[in-house]
């Protein structure tokens, strides 16, 4: 077995009409892998009456559950585990903040498939904001973010990896190799500073993949000065258009300081702009 072979994913469920479709791709992914498939639901709490809410502590209103809203979403996880052929899981937040348990027992998850958030989805029931970010930069794990405005029930044929050299998109590369191998076409775009500082001998980006047996076709955007963050992003998903990709790999990049979890320009763009599923790793 190899040591990327996807065993166990985690996917994020809500009250939003997108969540549905996210568990049907995780639901296919983990049947293609063989992985079992835990669920677990985290939404933004119901809103109460000002005064009502002036008599909560803190720490209580962000416990508090939208049981209407997770008990639909327990009865569509229910249709889809009566399905068959499938090791699922329902996970409960117990009364915790939900946030933070989804965080805990991401540690345990292979792989994460998470949403896009939607910024006109209504709330409660929607996804907490700045849930994907805290995740994504708390836990370290890799996660399949699916874009809110379209569906997708497979990902991987058509691949684009945004390269830079750091840490973080090594890591998203590592967890993207189970799509490298079987994907049809392999692009690589590589953004770097002008002139580019080649030196002979040297491993790279090319070589990694034809390790793994990949054959990939990789395209320099070289850029003097250095290109703003955001512009960044959106230069990955001009490129990822163009190519005609479904699958985006790309490092986040971001930090986390007092539990205010902050990305960077091009993480921010990405997410916030995205229409193909991008696959991304802190």
């Amino acid at each position: 077995m190899s040591v990327n072979t996807i065993r166990s994913v985690l996917v994020h469920l809500d009250a939003t009409p997108s969540s549905a479709s996210r568990l049907k791709f995780a639901r296919v992914l983990a049947l293609r892998h063989e992985a079992a498939l835990s669920a677990m639901f985290v939404a933004s709490p119901p809103q109460l009456p000002f005064k009502l809410a002036l008599s909560e502590s803190p720490a209580a209103l962000l416990q508090r559950t939208d049981w209407a809203a997770l008990n639909r979403t327990k009865s569509m996880f229910d249709n889809a585990l009566a399905d068959g052929g499938l090791r699922m899981r329902w996970l409960e937040s117990n009364g915790t903040d939900a946030v933070e348990a989804f965080s805990r027992q991401a540690l345990y998850a292979d792989l994460l498939v998470l949403g896009q958030h939607d910024p006109a989805a209504a709330l409660p029931g929607g996804m907490p904001a700045g849930f994907v970010e805290s995740v994504l930069i708390g836990t370290g794990k890799p996660a399949l973010v699916l874009p809110f405005a379209v569906t997708f029930e497979t990902a991987g044929h058509e691949v684009l990896i945004g390269w830079n050299e750091t840490p973080q998109a090594a890591h998203a590369l590592t967890a993207a190799l189970p799509w490298l191998h079987s994907a049809r076409r392999v692009h690589v775009l590589e953004v770097r500073e002008a002139p580019a500082q080649d030196h002979l001998g040297e491993l790279d980006i090319a070589q990694y993949l034809r390790c793994h047996g990949i054959v990939s076709a990789l395209h320099c955007h070289r850029a003097s000065p250095p290109p703003v963050p955001s512009n960044s992003g959106e230069l990955l998903l001009s490129f990822a258009s163009e190519v005609g990709a479904d699958l985006l790999v790309m490092g986040c990049y971001g930090h986390n300081q007092a539990r205010e979890f902050m990305l960077g320009g091009a993480s921010r763009s990405v997410l916030q702009t995205m229409t193909l599923p991008v696959l991304m790793a802190h």
